[in-house]
């Protein structure tokens, strides 16, 4: 789709940056390598990896209900039908 010389709609955009935000989030360990504030016992190192793991999870349910949207958007306005028929 890319490759046909035209630009992602908006829907496709949000869909990257809610998928990059999992994967940048964890890389930048600059914002969550300090040991204050603890919790029941856990520095804020280890805390707020966990707590990433379900924020990530929701981002990227987020990002493939999106995406399904899209898809199918993109393939009616191909001409397509817009989901496959179940058999």
């Amino acid at each position: 789709m890319a490759g046909q010389g035209r630009s992602p709609n908006g829907t496709w955009v949000v869909v990257g940056v809610l998928l990059a935000i999992g994967i940048i989030v964890p890389l930048l360990v600059g914002i969550y390598d300090k040991a204050d504030p603890t919790l029941f016992g856990f520095p804020f190192y280890y805390w707020f990896q966990f707590a990433l793991i379900p924020v990530v999870s929701i981002l990227t349910y987020i990002a493939f209900k999106l995406s399904e949207r899209a898809t199918v958007a993109d393939r009616e306005r191909a001409g397509l039908r817009g989901k496959a028929e179940e058999q």
